[in-house]
């Protein structure tokens, strides 16, 4: 007696094709985005867009905007791999009810709806709250390099911008008055159909190379001036001798004229807007992205992107926009000692949030900083009556898994935008994938 199998009808034509709600089972991650969407996301900033009836008609906005909630939250980022899931996968199929759009459809609808996608991180963040997953009890605050869309390697140190500008500025003149010469010779050879001066395709790249360099030096020499006019404005007025002439300045001779940038300032021509900072894996061309996470469920309630590798500047404005989004303050707030200083435990008393601020390095966060100020000694004080079981220590254990989650689990580590305010959308709507991930968890 043989054994009987389950048919495996691969040619078969299906009379009533399935539904999209069996595409994958219920209560699947697809289902409850595609609906959260549909159902409780406030889509007026998008649909207001489009005003233009012509045309064909173009994929629903909600669609779109649930394609890349999903798909972000999948660790699926390029619009290439997310047209590609459409494609080939159900459950991006089960979002999406069959559509199919191309990447470049994706990737527009990204770039052109940008600041509306990022602004869906507050309405997910009020959905969290509704759960009840936000206590605003604890919150933590930290940041985490993130590689730009550039290479490090494509920056130039202002010295070296002068050095190359003259060596390039030489090199394009000899081929200039090379080609000059050539001139005659080439008519002849070319025929009367050609002018025979057109600029070869290697000059062309050298000429726009030496551009490039022209530009990111002013650029370079217009920060600086603009910091030394600061700095000028905020020195006290020296006087006047009892002839009338002005009195000299007092103070060594600085060692460059004011308003000339530092010889070692650099700027990348692929995102002139990223820095050079130090990362886990040594120096990268990034950003800094700063989020503040409530300690009840790992919800992000704010974020910050900045172009500053320090983090100081991050913690308050941190809680003033956990605030805005979360309708009040947390009770208790920690941070590691990138945030710690005079005005930021100064702003923590004034808002009235108990701060758990290291002073220290991570292994000792209640040591250092031995003449960090009044507040500091009180905020070191804390942390040693609490020892090991002060509430700092919860710092690990909230903040620092979410950005494991995000770079590791869902293998966002380098940006796809360029520019500061094109970046500082993307990782909001990194950080709504995340809330939302965790809402349908």
């Amino acid at each position: 007696m043989t054994k009987s199998f389950r048919p495996w009808r691969v040619d078969e034509t299906w009379l009533l094709p399935p539904l999209v709600q069996d595409f994958v089972p219920a209560g699947h991650p697809a289902h409850l985005v595609r609906d959260l969407v549909r159902e409780e996301l406030d889509l007026g900033a998008l649909l207001s867009a489009y005003t233009e009836a012509r045309g064909f008609p173009p994929y629903h906005p909600g669609m779109m905007v649930a394609l890349l909630l999903y798909a972000y939250s999948q660790g699926v980022y390029s619009s290439r791999r997310v047209a590609r899931g459409c494609e080939e996968r159900l459950d991006f199929q089960a979002v999406t009810a069959l559509n199919k759009p191309d990447f470049r459809t994706i990737g527009e609808f990204r770039r052109r709806h940008l600041s509306a996608l990022g602004s869906l991180f507050v309405q997910v963040l009020a959905l969290c709250q509704r759960a009840g997953l936000v206590g605003l009890g604890h919150v933590a605050v930290d940041g985490t390099k993130l590689r730009a869309n550039a290479s490090k390697h494509k920056a130039m140190s202002y010295e070296r911008m002068v050095k190359a500008e003259g060596e390039l500025a030489a090199e394009v003149a000899s081929w200039l008055d090379k080609a000059g010469k050539a001139d005659a010779a080439e008519d002849a050879e070319h025929g009367p159909d050609r002018r025979g001066d057109e600029t070869p395709g290697w000059m062309a790249d050298k000429q726009q190379r030496l551009e490039r360099i022209r530009a990111a030096r002013a650029a370079l020499e217009a920060e600086a001036k603009a910091v030394a006019e600061v700095k000028e404005a905020a020195r006290p007025d020296p006087g006047v001798k009892a002839d009338g002439t002005p009195c000299k300045r007092r103070g060594p001779k600085p060692a460059r004229p004011p308003g000339t940038p530092e010889p070692a300032a650099q700027r990348n021509f692929t995102d002139p807007e990223s820095r050079i900072t130090l990362g886990r894996d040594g120096f990268i061309q990034g950003y800094n992205g700063q989020a503040a996470v409530d300690g009840k469920n790992q919800i992000i309630v704010a974020h910050r992107l900045t172009q500053s590798a320090s983090d100081q500047d991050g913690l308050l404005p941190l809680l003033d926009a956990a605030a805005a989004n979360a309708g009040r303050l947390p009770d208790e707030v920690s941070a590691d000692n990138g945030f710690c200083s005079e005005a930021n435990l100064a702003g923590l008393v004034e808002r009235g949030v108990r701060g758990y601020v290291a002073t220290g390095r991570a292994k000792h966060p209640d040591k250092g900083r031995s003449n960090g100020g009044p507040l500091t000694a009180v905020m070191r004080r804390r942390l040693r009556q609490g020892g090991h079981r002060s509430r700092y220590r919860l710092r690990k254990h909230v903040v620092e898994p979410v950005f494991g989650q995000i770079k590791a689990a869902r293998g966002f580590r380098q940006l796809l935008l360029r520019g500061v305010k094109k970046v500082t959308c993307e990782w909001a709507l990194i950080c709504t994938a995340h809330n939302r991930a965790k809402l349908t968890a």
